[in-house]
């Protein structure tokens, strides 16, 4: 984030006049500075002469896909980027997500959820502090001694159960398509071998979840992959893969 601003910058890339007035409306009023296009060549404009702190991008534009947008930022950046979909838009996402977006939101949404999206994007990209262990409620991973505990217990993890972990933990907040992950771990040959990503997946929350049936960290973005959230929630949704 841009320390010399008073106020997080957010781009808004949407067609649609009443979405763009809802998201200016809803994120003035949370203290965000607030610009707007109703094409993706005028988003790619705005980008590059404000270079804005977050970007929330619908899918759907009348010149350039969603995802053709997101291609062309990625050459050049990693600020953090929210798609906006429509029910039904499965696949659609998916290639946003593999393009390389942090989140995404389906329509109709709630104000609530998107801000906390906002913010879980706009924290990962804050400076971070040098530190070699990370905390997650009753969760510790120690990276320097390659060491997780859970309630201050040790926790025994195979190469691969640890290298999920780590995958999860840096890119925390943020959801994971099944195939960058098997890709990440398993190579370009297993993108589409989901079975061992279930698996692999079973044991972590066997090994760190307290309930299987309501996961508070390793949690299913259905259609689409996981998401390792970092500061859960009260309620969590089904661990169904």
């Amino acid at each position: 984030m841009n320390p010399d601003r008073a106020k997080p910058d957010v781009l808004v890339i949407d067609d649609e006049p009443q979405i763009r007035r809802l998201l200016r409306l809803t994120l003035s009023d949370a203290g965000y500075t607030v610009r707007e296009a109703a094409t993706g060549q005028a988003g790619l404009d705005e980008i590059a002469r404000h270079s804005p702190d977050a970007i929330i991008l619908d899918l759907g534009l009348p010149d350039l896909s969603g995802v053709e947008v997101l291609k062309r930022l990625r050459e050049k950046s990693a600020m953090p980027v929210l798609i906006l979909s429509v029910l039904g838009q499965e696949d659609r996402k998916v290639a946003a997500l593999d393009a390389g977006a942090d989140d995404y939101l389906t329509k109709p949404f709630g104000d609530g959820e998107l801000l906390a999206r906002l913010r879980a994007q706009l924290r990962r990209i804050k400076p971070a502090v040098a530190t070699n262990t990370f905390c997650f409620g009753a969760l510790e991973v120690d990276l320097t001694h390659r060491r997780v505990l859970k309630a201050g217990r040790p926790v025994k993890l195979t190469a691969m159960e640890y290298a999920l972990l780590m995958l999860f933990i840096t890119h925390r907040d943020k959801a994971l398509t099944h195939r960058l992950i098997l890709r990440e771990l398993w190579g370009p040959h297993a993108e589409r071998q989901t079975h061992y990503l279930r698996t692999y997946m079973l044991r972590l929350r066997r090994k760190l979840e307290d309930d299987l049936d309501a996961p508070q960290f390793f949690q299913t973005e259905s259609g689409i992959g996981y998401r390792f959230v970092s500061a859960p929630p009260n309620s969590a949704p089904s661990s169904e893969a």
